[in-house]
């Protein structure tokens, strides 16, 4: 919460989808209804307790609000992982997508079949909008430290990221990924093992906008600020910047690692699997 609320005043965003808040409804009300509400925002929450859970704070209208994905399965029963509005006229998923734990097992069956009815959801309109979250997928090879250290591991699998292709088929483009073609991007590091501290990450945290919104983007980028001090988050966000850019086009990563470490001839292993 603390983390959170001095974000907030730090980087003032107009909209904000949170993932993974392990909390119902009523008891994120009661932790952060007031300060949000003084701070102009207003709400739209699905959460569970102790797991999943995903928000939408936004201070340009909330409307027609939406919680789970339409004919998505549960696991076995339906989880709190996506909730939609529109906001400032623009059709905003927050989206925590299953993690799929490992290749071929029922949970990496429900992630595809749940990304397969998302695409269902979003390719029904309207056409500004924006999917977003921890997609626990990572795009491509460029997107994770070094592709051989998640070799039999789930993000990175074909079927998954065809999955996600197949809801980008519906007219989304990877904003952050269009801005920065050939850098080094990523928005999530193990807690394990100085992993942020060399900069071996992978960027699962995508902003997917449609066309009209696409176009819009003036800077599109990692605050990797916000995962440095005490008791942070594993992921950084990713902001975009529609119209105007506040902080100017000033990169991919901001601030950049000091000194990033490169896939070197002995592969890296995952903290998991050590």
């Amino acid at each position: 919460m603390p983390r959170l609320l001095e974000w907030l005043d730090e980087r003032q965003p107009d909209v904000v989808c949170l993932q993974e808040t392990k909390l119902a409804d009523d008891a994120f009300t009661k932790l952060l209804g007031d300060e949000l509400a003084g701070r102009g925002y207003e709400t739209a929450l699905y959460g569970e307790v102790q797991w999943n859970g995903v928000a939408l704070l936004s201070k340009v209208g909330l409307e027609d609000v939406v919680t789970g994905v339409a004919e998505a399965p549960g696991f076995p029963n339906p989880e709190a992982r996506a909730v939609a509005a529109t906001c400032g006229g623009i059709r905003i998923h927050s989206l925590y997508v299953p993690n799929g734990r490992v290749p071929d097992s029922d949970h990496y069956q429900y992630k595809l079949a749940w990304l397969a009815a998302l695409k269902n959801v979003v390719a029904s309109g309207p056409d500004a909008a924006i999917v977003c979250g921890d997609m626990n997928i990572a795009p491509t090879d460029a997107d994770v430290f070094d592709p051989a250290a998640f070799v039999g591991s789930t993000h990175v699998t074909a079927p998954e990221r065809q999955a996600l292709a197949d809801l980008m088929s519906t007219g989304l483009h990877d904003v952050v990924r269009e801005r920065w073609p050939e850098e080094r991007v990523f928005s999530y590091w193990d807690y394990r093992a100085g992993m942020f501290h060399q900069d071996l990450g992978m960027r699962i945290d995508l902003v997917l906008a449609s066309d009209p919104v696409a176009e819009r983007v003036k800077a599109a980028w990692i605050d990797r600020k916000a995962r440095k001090g005490t008791g942070p988050s594993d992921h950084a966000p990713v902001i975009i910047d529609l119209d105007t850019a506040p902080d100017g086009d000033i990169g991919p990563v901001v601030p950049p690692p000091s000194a990033p470490r490169g896939a070197k001839k002995k592969t890296p292993k995952l903290p998991q699997n050590r």
